[in-house]
């Protein structure tokens, strides 16, 4: 069952974080904060996109369903 998530990081959105990913919504809440939005279909895919964070040097601030 897909559950949307939201991922409230350390980071400006950017052309990078943009392309890293596609799938989710973003939009800058603060000045070097932003909000990512978007599907997690399992838990799978929800540390998939903390992997993919991690690997990019963000930091996450908090994480939850939404939905």
């Amino acid at each position: 069952m897909t559950q949307e998530y939201e991922f409230r990081v350390l980071c400006n959105p950017s052309t990078v974080l943009k392309e890293a990913f596609p799938e989710l919504t973003m939009v800058q809440i603060a000045n070097g904060t932003s909000l990512l939005t978007g599907p997690v279909r399992d838990q799978a895919d929800l540390h998939g996109y903390l992997a993919r964070l991690a690997n990019l040097g963000i930091t996450v601030v908090e994480m939850r369903p939404i939905r």
